[in-house]
């Protein structure tokens, strides 16, 4: 088939017969519906809203820009349930220990998934006792640009 795919050979074929055939590849239809998909955790985008955040998928969620920075990312997936809620992304000049950043989101830990890799986002676990008031605390700093959070990827410097 001179190395067609069979939707395209099945196309050409059917054109040559004089039908019309609309091809659309199973790729292109897992696409459009994985991006028709909504963000999990909508009470922190409402919360960020006069922020005007921008809402892109990442891996398995969507991550949230405020300008140029990269903030966090609301996951909600069926793969790796322990690591769903809001990932928190530290500015450069934060330790991930500080006990500060502990004591405002007692709940806060690494990520599972990042195997330690990336220390600078943590996680606010969604089947924490009191995920949505830390979620919305970390909210509340980012209203107040706290220059704790958020860190301007090297995609975009």
């Amino acid at each position: 088939m001179l190395g067609l795919t069979k939707a395209v050979f099945r196309s050409l074929q059917a054109s040559a017969f004089g039908e019309s055939a609309m091809v659309v590849p199973k790729e292109a239809m897992a696409r459009t519906a994985r991006l028709k998909q909504k963000p999990p955790h909508a009470f922190v985008l409402d919360a960020l809203a006069p922020l005007h955040p921008e809402v892109r998928r990442m891996f398995s969620g969507f991550a949230v820009y405020i300008g140029d920075r990269i903030v966090c990312m609301l996951r909600d997936h069926p793969k790796s349930p322990r690591d769903n809620g809001v990932w928190l992304v530290l500015s450069e000049a934060v330790n991930p220990a500080d006990r500060t950043l502990r004591r405002e989101f007692p709940s806060l830990r690494s990520i599972e998934l990042l195997a330690g890799k990336i220390g600078h986002w943590l996680l606010i676990p969604s089947d924490g006792p009191a995920f949505e008031t830390e979620a919305l605390h970390a909210c509340d700093l980012l209203l107040g640009h706290d220059p704790r959070l958020g860190r301007i990827p090297k995609s975009r410097r």
